[in-house]
């Protein structure tokens, strides 16, 4: 299973790269088969309790609904791809996943990234607002079909990895490099105090008070730097890694 999906997978991620971020996808995907085949990804329990709460949600049938509506279905299908979204950012930013499965979470959070706040957005106005067509302020419709077309290959994927998570195994992690990139834009930390409650800040250099970098972003998976242009080194930003990794350009 391992070694003959590969290839499927990457035609699969291929054919749906135009209305979805997947070129992160593709690239941690294969080399996520790669490490498995090889024997070289053993999970840690961390890796293994986030890879099978993403499975889960990445194989959740949809409700059975008699007489449903076309509308209630199309939301039923964009709700699922939400929770699959929520759940791999929720284990992403929790800090606990090795290098190598938070690189791959990330890149699944980067690919369903329309479905942040569709169907159900967030009440408030400071929440998360990612989706918006460039040149405008109109949030794109979701690619709901090419969403669902990643979900089997996901399945297939996720499978494997969790399958390695096995009683006695101890956890084997290969290294990831750190990346580094350069964004000019703002960063912003987003807090929920109370239900339906937002709050946001906007994240600033302690040294010159600059927003908009451009800045130097340094990651290695566990923790990221952000480099302003007057030299500070931030470490204690307080950005969650989804927070930066996903306003970032594709890469």
């Amino acid at each position: 299973m391992v070694n003959g999906s590969a290839g499927d997978v990457e035609q699969l991620l291929d054919a749906t790269a135009h209305p979805l971020w997947t070129r992160a996808l593709t690239r941690e995907s294969m080399r996520a088969r790669q490490l498995l085949a090889a024997g070289e990804w053993r999970l840690s329990s961390a890796d293994a309790e986030a890879a099978r709460a993403v499975l889960i949600r990445l194989t959740a049938p949809l409700p059975t609904r008699r007489g449903t509506a076309a509308r209630t279905r199309a939301t039923d299908r964009d709700r699922r791809l939400q929770r699959i979204l929520r759940t791999t950012v929720h284990h992403l930013d929790a800090g606990t996943v090795s290098p190598p499965a938070a690189a791959l979470l990330a890149a699944v959070a980067r690919a369903l990234l329309p479905w942040h706040a569709a169907p159900n957005p967030p009440r408030a106005a400071a929440a998360p607002r990612y989706g918006i067509v460039p040149g405008t302020t109109e949030r794109a419709a979701p690619p709901t079909e090419a969403g669902e077309a990643l979900l089997p290959g996901l399945a297939a994927l996720f499978t494997a990895l969790a399958a390695t998570s096995v009683p006695g195994a101890a956890p084997l992690t290969p290294p990831v490099k750190s990346w580094q990139v350069s964004y000019a834009g703002r960063f912003r930390h987003y807090t929920r105090p109370a239900p339906d409650v937002w709050a946001a800040e906007t994240v600033g250099c302690p040294e010159c008070g600059g927003k908009d970098g451009p800045w130097t972003v340094t990651c290695d998976w566990h923790r990221a730097t952000l480099g302003c242009p007057c030299g500070a080194v931030m470490r204690e930003h307080g950005l969650a890694i989804s927070e930066i990794w996903l306003v970032l350009p594709e890469t």
